[in-house]
């Protein structure tokens, strides 16, 4: 993090492009703008960009009271889904003999365009602003040299004929960008998926995450691509098939197929714990196994020929995704570390609502079991060529 006489530096200099100031501490719109903006890195800086909250604009500090709950708050920006793909941030108290400031750094992203609610904010000298055309393909250009990811990489022989670009104009575009940014935009429809990381203008072809996500037939690149639905009778894999389904097709009308498959599979009943009281109960939580199937879509090796498992036995539903624990998440930091190996899928999944924050999920599925009365999930975490999740049914 940055020390005291860096921070005075950047304080003092009022045209710095790197630092924002402000004395409010409950102003989420102006932070988020800032960390958004920071994230881009517009003028190539390749240098983190500081918020610091208890400084005037004029650079002098007159501090504030830095809490705990502010330092939360300011962390939390990272990974609250506001602000896509996450940032890099870390978040500091500082206490100088003016006062106490909170300041957070934000690492340049490998993956701009960064947008917070639709809008792609960038700076220009010391002020934010919302980027034009051809800020926006300035950063789409970065993204596509420093892209390290499998999704953004060009899936080579995915051209224009193959996608179904209605679906993404309809379906995935409102939502993703501003309804004032779509309005005003008139540029092509191919530049505007390359603003988004779903197309390669270099290589004429969809990103892997585009055909993924809007090719009409996404078996064609990616085999794996797909779930396998099946109910047993018994407890192993000989026992008689008593359901199955199979989805497949493009990820977004596959993850709307699903969701409402769920919805049919894991009703919640009734059942009266007093004269004047009923409590809704399952066997099986639906929210902890669509946080579980989505996780599996997200985290899954596309590269991977073997669809995702989704087998439910009498006494317990296994959850199985091609690929193990990825980057910087090992047997030892899991659960509590988050990496991606699919970013721009991830990013997709938040924007289309089938994710309501990064690096929540494990959490959120083991506190709705414990609710609805299941043991913890199990995870085999210790095999690199699978992920499998095993959920027991309700002991009361």
């Amino acid at each position: 993090m940055i020390g005291e006489q860096e921070l005075r530096e950047l304080l003092a200099d009022l045209e710095s492009d790197r630092v924002e100031r402000t004395l409010s501490t409950k102003d989420t719109e102006k932070f988020c703008q800032a960390i958004c903006a920071f994230a881009n890195d517009m003028p190539a800086n390749n240098l983190p960009g500081y918020l610091i909250v208890g400084a005037r604009d004029d650079g002098v500090i007159e501090g504030v009271e830095v809490t705990d709950k502010l330092l939360q708050q300011l962390s939390s920006y990272a990974d609250s889904g506001q602000i896509v793909f996450s940032p890099s941030i870390a978040v500091q108290k500082m206490s100088l003999p003016e006062g106490d400031v909170a300041v957070v750094e934000v690492r340049p992203s490998d993956m701009p365009p960064v947008r917070y609610r639709g809008r792609v904010w960038i700076r220009r000298g010391p002020r934010k602003a919302i980027a034009n055309e051809q800020e926006e393909r300035i950063l789409t250009e970065k993204r596509s040299h420093h892209a390290r990811s499998f999704d953004l990489k060009p899936c080579r022989g995915c051209g224009r004929d193959d996608l179904a670009l209605d679906l993404f104009q309809l379906a995935y575009l409102k939502s993703a960008v501003a309804p004032e940014i779509v309005e005003e935009n008139n540029r092509d429809l191919f530049l505007q998926m390359a603003s988004l990381g779903f197309w390669c203008s270099a290589e004429e072809c969809a990103t892997n995450a585009g055909a993924i996500l809007f090719a009409q037939d996404p078996l064609n690149w990616f085999p794996g691509a797909s779930m396998q639905y099946v109910r047993f009778a018994g407890d192993a894999l000989d026992a008689d098939v008593q359901d199955e389904r199979r989805f497949a097709g493009d990820l977004i009308s596959l993850l709307r197929e699903l969701d409402g498959f769920l919805k049919t599979l894991f009703p919640s009943k009734l059942e009266s714990v007093s004269p004047l009281r009923e409590e809704s109960h399952s066997p099986y939580p639906a929210l902890a196994i669509r946080e579980l199937l989505m996780n599996a879509v997200m985290h899954r090796d596309y590269q991977s020929n073997a669809p995702i498992r989704f087998y439910w036995f009498h006494d317990r539903i296994e959850i199985q995704n091609a690929g193990g624990l990825y980057g910087a998440v090992t047997p030892e930091t899991f659960p509590d570390q988050n990496d991606y190996r699919n970013p721009k899928i991830a990013e997709a999944m938040k924007t289309l609502g089938y994710v309501n924050t990064f690096g929540r999920g494990i959490a959120r599925v083991q506190g709705s079991l414990r609710d609805n009365g299941n043991p913890p999930a199990e995870f085999n975490i210790s095999e690199p060529t699978f992920f499998l999740a095993t959920i027991r049914e309700a002991t009361r």
